[in-house]
């Protein structure tokens, strides 16, 4: 099987530093315009971007684990194109990905004064150990506010609310029990709404789940993707 992570918004690979680490064989992909080529302006369109990435490459047997943003990539995919895909893994994302105009207002400023911006990015990485501070820190001021904004404005637009119960994959939801931007309630919607989903709710963890508890994080991986076959 072929274990790929997809980013958030104004993400980078650098997000799975401890999965890609951890997983012989993954791959974690940067998606067009984090920071090299030009940004998709919807989440259906940077899922038909992977698509054609995975084909590109030539991968079988393909697992996706998407983070937020990538989570939503990750749900649009399994709804499309369910028989290209073995199961699919969700980590603090849902069905619908609302954003609190704080948030877009605060990428917008960045774009315009990119000072302030660039030191809340220092600032949110300030708990991971120094090697994953400097990397995820670098890679996201690389990546820079205006990608922020525009994935923030294409999670946003996301909704599959309406039909994500026809998605039959085998799935792992897993979210912080502090995540704010993609609350608990989301994750719980997937397990309401999937016939074949099972949870992971990491308690004391934030949206930055996979960064914070990869002592939890992938073992759980690990267990789903061995039972697949």
């Amino acid at each position: 099987m072929k274990l790929i992570f997809i980013h958030g918004a104004g993400g980078s690979p650098q997000s799975y530093y401890y999965q890609t680490r951890h997983f012989e064989g993954s791959e974690a992909v940067a998606l067009p315009g984090h920071p090299e080529g030009t940004l998709c302006k919807t989440i259906p369109a940077y899922t038909e971007w992977l698509r054609g990435y995975i084909w590109g490459k030539g991968y079988e047997d393909v697992v996706l684990c998407g983070h937020s943003m990538g989570g939503g990539i990750t749900l649009q995919y399994a709804l499309l194109y369910p028989e290209e895909l073995k199961g699919i893994i969700t980590i603090g994302s849902g069905a619908r990905l609302r954003v609190h105009p704080a948030y877009l207002a605060e990428d917008q400023e960045g774009i315009r004064d990119p000072g302030p911006w660039n030191q809340a990015a220092i600032d949110g990485a300030a708990d991971y150990t120094p090697a994953v501070r400097d990397i995820v820190t670098r890679e996201k001021l690389e990546v820079g506010p205006a990608a922020a904004y525009n994935d923030m404005t294409a999670c946003d637009q996301f909704d599959i609310m309406a039909r994500v119960s026809e998605i039959k994959l085998p799935t792992l939801a897993i979210c912080g029990t502090e995540d704010v931007m993609t609350p608990v309630v989301y994750t719980r919607y997937l397990e309401k709404n999937l016939d074949n989903c099972r949870t992971l709710i990491i308690e004391g963890a934030t949206h930055s789940v996979l960064l914070e508890r990869p002592d939890i994080v992938n073992p759980a991986i690990e267990e789903f993707i061995s039972g697949l076959g």
